[in-house]
């Protein structure tokens, strides 16, 4: 415990790269007062719309929340959504220099409508996504490398977040893990994790993991199997696998495994972003020294406390702190 809290302070002053999908997320709350006589569907009284930086704009809020300097690589386009969620990284203390506008894209918006009941965490209902699907051209990408070629020398880290939309494509993986010359370099990828080899840390959840490898993991040892299989393809110094209730599952490259149960299984209400957290609190934790094991216990302290909170959240060092002490104030106890 005491090495774990010993770690926390050293993530203030950590500048870390952040590449990938930007999007807004748009909030649309209501309360429910009765079913629609139209379908059977709740009918929402209007209570607020607020929106959030989402996709890879949420591990660098972790890591700007924790003490960290986030610098954004990522494209918005030329409009509205994209205005509003650059503003909003800046106001955080974002490092925006790598944040590149193109007029002929449309920024990604991810429009949630939660419903809201007595005594009840409130519900999201349904999700509308309004999302680019071209590819990146040529001259956004070398915008893109041009940019981490700069950044990456005065970084401690690089941190891609891959949401498929585009951005984080093989020319950026490339320059970024050539760039990261003996610096930590980590990705959490809900695509083909194929194009991240030699990485520090891979995440990925249990769901994109069976996706990669083409079948289930259904118990343990399937899990196990699949985890050593993927450090050797990969040549990864580690394979992160998270699997909510069930905790997440180290794998590194001397072949050793820890399973770490989750931290939190009674009070989840909302796991939008935790897999961000996770990889953003790892990402400081390795840049502050940790060993592997150490990163991602205090990943997974973390993600148990932002699924406490509504849409993607965010904590900090002071919460992780309590958390840790918490935690083992109880194991004391039993």
């Amino acid at each position: 415990m005491n090495e774990l809290l010993d770690i926390i302070p050293s993530f203030s002053g950590r500048r870390i790269l952040v590449i990938g999908d930007l999007c807004l997320d748009e909030y649309i709350v209501g309360k429910a007062r009765r079913l629609s006589r139209e379908a059977p569907v709740p009918v929402l009284e209007f209570q607020e719309q607020f929106t959030l930086p989402g996709a890879a704009a949420n591990p660098a809020l972790n890591i700007q929340a924790l003490g960290g300097q986030a610098i954004m690589v990522g494209v918005v386009g030329g409009d509205q959504p994209g205005r509003v969620l650059r503003r909003q990284l800046e106001e955080k203390g974002i490092d925006c220099g790598g944040v590149i506008e193109c007029s002929s894209r449309c920024t990604t918006v991810k429009t949630r409508v939660v419903a809201e009941a007595s005594l009840v965490f409130p519900q999201q209902v349904v999700r509308v996504d309004r999302q680019d699907q071209a590819a990146m051209n040529g001259g956004l990408i070398g915008q893109l490398t041009s940019f981490i070629k700069d950044a990456a020398p005065v970084s401690d880290a690089i941190l891609l977040s891959d949401y498929k939309g585009g951005v984080v494509c093989p020319e950026v993986v490339l320059a970024a893990a050539r760039l990261a010359s003996g610096k930590t370099i980590t990705v959490d990828s809900q695509g083909n994790l194929f194009k991240f080899k030699g990485f520090t840390l891979v995440k990925s959840n249990l769901h994109e993991a069976e996706a990669v490898l083409g079948r289930t993991l259904p118990d343990e040892a399937s899990v196990k199997r699949a985890g050593r299989s993927l450090v050797k393809r990969l040549d990864a110094a580690a394979v992160l696998i998270t699997r909510g209730g069930d905790g997440m599952s180290l794998f590194q490259r001397d072949g050793s495994h820890l399973h770490v149960p989750a931290a939190n299984r009674s009070e989840v209400f909302d796991v939008t972003g935790a897999g961000d957290t996770v990889i953003a609190v790892a990402t400081l934790a390795l840049c502050a020294g940790a060993s592997m094991a150490q990163a991602v216990t205090l990943a997974n302290h973390a993600a148990g406390l932002v699924v406490r909170k509504l849409g993607n959240a965010t904590t900090t060092q002071e919460e992780l702190g309590r958390s840790i002490l918490r935690l083992n104030w109880e194991a004391l106890g039993s």
